[in-house]
């Protein structure tokens, strides 16, 4: 049996959307959400602590989540990139099938936990290793 290709695209659409979320998958534009974060002081109980907003912190879920793409054996990542931008994820770069863009996203929403993570990604058929 034999699927057009157009139909194969929207099958793998329909289950990207809801593997993602819902039909949220489909929206376009998909950002992150501003969600207030409570910074910890000199006050508090545990003063050695970093606040999420910190530099440090910040490099650290980049790494995270980085190390997690690249640790990946079946996900290919020299072409995306990770950054940490108004307190999400934000991936760039470009993957080389839907399966690719599918894969980079649940990597990095397993290593960023409760962060957000914005899809910047593009998929360039055809492309190489």
């Amino acid at each position: 049996m034999s699927i057009s290709r157009s139909k194969r695209n929207w099958i793998v659409g329909v289950s990207l959307g809801l593997a993602v979320g819902g039909l949220a998958g489909f929206a376009p534009g998909v950002g992150a959400q501003n969600v207030p974060v409570r910074a910890v002081g000199p006050s508090d109980s545990n003063p050695g602590l970093t606040t999420p907003d910190s530099g440090a912190a910040k490099e650290a879920l980049r790494h995270r989540v980085q190390a997690a793409l690249h640790a990946d054996p079946y996900f290919y990542d020299r072409h995306v990139t990770v950054s940490i931008e108004n307190g999400a994820v934000v991936l760039r770069g470009f993957v080389f099938s839907d399966w690719g863009l599918r894969d980079a996203l649940r990597i990095a929403k397993e290593a960023a936990g409760d962060t957000p993570v914005v899809d910047n990604l593009s998929i360039k058929l055809g492309g190489g290793r």
